[in-house]
């Protein structure tokens, strides 16, 4: 981890320190030293188009939602100026999905893809060892086949998993993301976060600079037995983008989605994996439209959705009064973690509480400023992780962050807020 450098030190060493990604120059004047946007692919294409029409070419800091390789060439510019974060692929069994992935679409996978893998897992050995497709049993199971103690599978010995699980045995499942613990929450209990840069000349357009590790304590109520069975259908639903504002990022957690699905109906087991994928085109009807078939269909556990502003009143107005396990790949607003859902909410991806702390240090330490606005997504994630970037900058940076914009999804031009966020 880098020293602080004041703002003088970072406009002097920034075009010789390019091992660590600082691109252009701080704001000059009244105005911020950097720019946080939050947001998503679909809506980031006409704000940043928008920001590099008005000349700026100030450092900016971007979060999961807009990690999407196809971005720079949609917007017309290499944006080199800008550093990300987003939750990690730093799983005990990484290299195992990795390849699992590659194999079955030729490609690398994306960002959530792992986290994508590990929910669908999780909810099917869930139902193995629960024996019906019953989101209360089910429930009951989640850290049961998540959390030690027991024998540990993963992705590459994911059958045998379920084999186990539908014979009643303790298993203690090692994930893609992270080794897939739930805490007392419903969240991971430990997590990592890859900083990152715009790469268009490599394979998936991503360059990871470094990662950053996070542990938390395990816990939280489960079963003490599984009633275990073979013989039957397991049925998980996948609700996650295929359109809209996240249909980039949501294509490749679906294919994710469906690849543990794949090896148990093509393994040696007396069990089948059915399946139902409804698009919540990153809107929050369509989110619970969406829901709706699913539960209709008699799904009692499913994979999504993706972004918190969907996840949230799905979550509250769907999964809970159901009785409907919810098992989110990429939902990161700290809301979630504090939903009254008698524990049918679960996510394998971490809460932003984590990645506001790194966006600040991120902020703070590696792009040396002092001063920062944000321009967040008119949401729960948005407005969520703006307070809490802005909090740990605050506090852990002794910085200032000059103003807090919300810009709503789908606008012609955003350069009134942009002007508004970098005017303070």
């Amino acid at each position: 981890m880098s020293q602080k450098i004041d703002r003088r030190t970072y406009l002097r060493v920034a075009g010789a320190t390019s091992t660590v990604g600082l691109m252009g120059t701080l704001q000059q004047g009244d105005g911020p030293d950097m720019l946080t946007i939050i947001g998503y692919p679909e809506s980031g294409i006409q704000l940043f188009r928008d920001l590099y029409a008005s000349g700026g070419d100030i450092p900016v800091l971007v979060p999961d939602g807009l990690q999407s390789p196809d971005l720079p060439k949609q917007v017309g510019s290499d944006m080199q100026n800008v550093t990300g974060t987003v939750p990690a692929a730093a799983g005990p069994n990484k290299q195992a999905f990795t390849k699992l992935f590659r194999d079955r679409y030729n490609a690398p996978p994306g960002v959530f893809t792992s986290q994508s893998y590990d929910s669908v897992a999780i909810l099917i050995l869930a139902n193995a060892a629960a024996g019906a497709n019953d989101g209360q049993k089910i429930r009951d199971q989640m850290r049961r086949v998540a959390n030690p103690p027991g024998k540990e599978f993963g992705p590459q010995n994911f059958v045998d998993a379920v084999k186990a699980a539908a014979n009643g045995d303790d298993i203690n499942y090692q994930g893609a993301s992270s080794s897939t613990n739930f805490d007392k929450r419903g969240g991971p209990a430990s997590a990592a976060y890859d900083v990152w840069k715009f790469a268009p000349q490599t394979e998936d357009g991503i360059r990871v600079v470094n990662t950053r590790q996070f542990q938390s304590n395990a816990g939280g109520p489960e079963a003490n037995s599984a009633p275990g069975g073979l013989g039957r259908t397991i049925r998980v639903g996948i609700l996650l983008p295929q359109t809209g504002d996240l249909a980039s990022v949501g294509t490749p957690m679906i294919q994710a989605s469906r690849i543990p699905i794949q090896q148990v109906n093509e393994g040696n087991v007396d069990l089948q994996v059915e399946t139902q994928v409804e698009d919540t085109q990153t809107d929050r009807q369509a989110s619970l439209s969406g829901a709706n078939a699913l539960v209709n269909a008699g799904y009692p556990a499913i994979s999504g959705p993706a972004s918190s502003g969907n996840n949230i009143p799905v979550a509250s107005e769907v999964f809970i009064p159901n009785q409907i396990v919810g098992c989110s790949p990429s939902s990161t607003a700290i809301t979630v973690s504090y939903l009254k859902d008698d524990d049918y909410i679960f996510r394998t991806a971490p809460s932003d509480l984590l990645q506001g702390g790194v966006m600040a240090q991120v902020a703070g330490e590696r792009i040396g400023a002092k001063t920062a606005a944000t321009l967040y997504v008119n949401n729960d994630y948005g407005q969520q992780l703006s307070n809490q970037f802005a909090k740990k900058f605050k506090q852990d940076e002794s910085g200032t962050v000059t103003n807090q914009v919300a810009f709503n999804k789908g606008e012609s031009s955003y350069s009134s807020v942009i002007q508004q966020a970098l005017n303070g």
